[in-house]
């Protein structure tokens, strides 16, 4: 190859996984993950090599990537992880870099077409479920378990430390520490907890459920009440052993002066304290088992739905069915995912899922200039997140196409957010479904997202587009280089011209224009929103341009037709990016390449369906990373 070596920024970039991008192909062989190399003269190596060649083949390859050594393998299996990294870069126009020569969009075509044949050799056959780390209840569930256990909700994990995220979510086992001070804090609220309870005549009957008499003996009638409690607890039978430790303990209270109510809360706080209390613990598989993988048990399983869908602890009607041993069927799950989906119970999804896939918990934090934007209030704050998670909560009660999340001609507003969207008719603070001005599709065009994606002085079409990369298609961007020139702002940088001229002069580095020439865009075809989602025609003196034109030649003139693009051109790119983020909220670990025939699976299904949202729950229920565990 001729072309110059890339720039060290390029290197660096790969060497910290920039590479990672959401998008998967479709097609799988459920055949032998044995390939042949294929013919040098093949077009889409040809290209490949021309076109990557001088950077990513033979010894010294920039950021470990050496296609030379991964297509003289005789199995993709081993380098499944960068040949999926190699094809999302290539189809999302974010490899080769602006500074090196670029493939026509048939040529690029071409090269994703020859990584999809390495990658369809993928053997599907072959369970690779994954492995989740022990989760700790975040403060969420833990809020909910103990209502749903004890009967009193009063929310005793408010003034716990806040859970770390991780890919997105606050429910992922392995940021979920438990430092020294949240212990002591579990220590406190048990005994609050058990206090609250004895004191309250309905809860404590929930739990104090039988009385000694002629034909039941006080321990007997202990040891019944602390077996279902620990049971439930735990969200599996109490072991005998367990139990006689939680005897003994009001034993030695007992004969330590304390009352039978008093002796009788100490086993309770312990219960409360517990790691099987704490964490949603699920067995390795046997140290000797041949290929490290084993089924999840009906009990785990139950644990894994309630926590998915609902965020506590599985109800009455799981802990049946897990004692029955019905959970492994798969026609069961599916009748169950759905039985929780109508139940008001769910709502934890739309709270938790939807809040944290849509990033809507920046909406809290943000600041407007007041005068600029005098219509932001607090009061309009909260009116553009209830909308945003009414309509989530629509698409999934009425058991609707995810795709309406991007094209859906309606919303729900009440009488304030309905004068900012310039709808008429809508009186009071009820919120009701109502048609959408023209200008405005899907939950993209919400103010909510309009507003976390702008800065406080003005709109972002960088964060915005970028937002659309990550949070839409699944596509995110590699961070920028960190010599990036700010963007020109201040009183004189109109002199420069538009939003959209100084962006363009931005992106005149070569290092920056790989990745702006796709966020840009993306963003300036919501620029007709102002910082706080009203609509508007200019961008001070200067006419608002909205189109712009997408990888592939496919263009679009405003808000309203670039939802519709995606919803079709990238309508794959947005279901699978949708697909990881739910498997990931579900199992409580981010996804990886080896969940790629998973991923799929689930893509076919869903197609299948129409996109109905209840069938993409139903897929990831019975899939194998829900209902195995791997070693490692």
């Amino acid at each position: 190859m001729t072309s110059p070596r890339r720039p060290s920024a390029w290197r660096i970039s790969l060497t910290a996984g920039w590479l990672v991008a959401a998008t998967l192909l479709c097609g799988f062989s459920a055949s032998s993950s044995t390939f042949a190399d294929g013919p040098a003269e093949s077009p889409g190596r040809r290209l490949l090599e021309r076109f990557c060649g001088d950077c990513h083949f033979g010894e010294g390859s920039e950021g470990g990537l050496d296609f030379e050594k991964m297509m003289a393998s005789p199995k993709v299996d081993p380098f499944i992880g960068p040949w999926e990294k190699s094809y999302n870069m290539v189809r999302a126009a974010l490899m080769p870099p602006a500074s090196e020569d670029q493939p026509t969009p048939r040529q690029r075509r071409e090269i994703a077409a020859w990584i999809d044949a390495r990658l369809r050799q993928l053997d599907c056959t072959v369970k690779r479920p994954g492995r989740v780390t022990i989760r700790r209840l975040n403060r969420t569930e833990y809020n909910r378990t103990i209502a749903d256990l004890v009967g009193i909700d009063f929310h005793p994990a408010d003034d716990f430390p806040a859970d770390d995220v991780g890919y997105g979510f606050d429910n992922i086992g392995d940021v979920l520490t438990l430092p020294p001070m949240l212990m002591e804090k579990y220590l406190r609220a048990a005994e609050e907890i058990v206090r609250r309870t004895m004191e309250d005549p309905q809860a404590r009957r929930r739990i104090v459920f039988c009385r000694p008499g002629p034909e039941l003996s006080p321990e007997e009638c202990l040891k019944r009440i602390l077996r279902r409690f620990a049971t439930r607890a735990y969200r599996r039978p109490v072991r005998d052993d367990e139990l006689q430790r939680l005897v003994e303990l009001v034993q030695r209270a007992r004969k330590g002066g304390a009352t039978p109510k008093d002796a009788l809360s100490v086993a309770l706080q312990a219960v409360l304290v517990s790691p099987h209390f704490l964490f949603r613990v699920e067995r390795d598989p046997p140290a000797d088992d041949p290929d490290g993988i084993r089924p999840l048990n009906d009990y785990e399983i139950a644990s894994r739905l309630s926590y998915f869908l609902w965020s506590t602890m599985p109800d009455e009607r799981l802990f049946e069915l897990a004692s029955q041993g019905k959970l492994r069927d798969r026609d069961t799950l599916k009748k169950e995912a759905r039985r929780m989906l109508a139940d008001p119970r769910a709502e934890a999804l739309v709270q938790n899922f939807a809040s944290q896939w849509l990033t809507l918990g920046r909406l809290e934090r943000v600041e407007r200039d007041p005068e600029r934007f005098p219509a932001f209030s607090d009061q309009l704050r909260r009116d553009m997140l209830e909308e945003t998670l009414a309509l989530f909560r629509y698409v999934m009660r009425d058991d609707r196409s995810i795709l309406e999340f991007l094209t859906a001609d309606y919303t729900f507003v009440n009488e304030r957010l309905a004068r900012h969207y310039g709808i008429e008719g809508v009186r009071g603070d009820v919120f009701r479904k109502v048609a959408l001005p023209p200008q405005r599709r899907g939950v993209v065009t919400h103010a909510s997202i309009l507003t976390v994606t702008s800065n406080p002085t003005r709109t972002s079409p960088v964060s915005r587009g970028k937002w659309l990369m990550e949070t839409i298609l699944g596509t995110p961007p590699p961070p920028p280089p960190g010599d990036a020139a700010p963007l020109a702002e201040g009183k004189g940088a109109e002199l420069l011209g538009s939003l959209r001229e100084r962006l363009e002069q931005h992106r005149a580095d070569p290092e920056c224009a790989t990745c702006h020439k796709q966020m840009d865009v993306l963003g300036f075809g919501l620029e007709n929103f102002d910082a706080i989602g009203s609509w508007r025609a200019k961008d001070g003196r200067f006419p608002i341009d909205a189109s712009g034109e997408l990888p592939g030649g496919i263009r679009f003139s405003g808000p309203s037709e670039l939802m519709m693009v995606l919803a079709e051109a990238r309508r794959d790119d947005f279901c699978r990016g949708f697909t990881r983020k739910m498997l990931t909220y579900a199992l409580g670990r981010g996804v990886v390449p080896e969940d790629r025939c998973t991923l799929e699976r689930i893509r076919v299904e869903l197609e299948r369906s129409g996109y109905r949202f209840s069938r993409l729950v139903e897929a990831i229920v019975t899939s194998d990373p829900f209902l195995y565990r791997a070693a490692k």
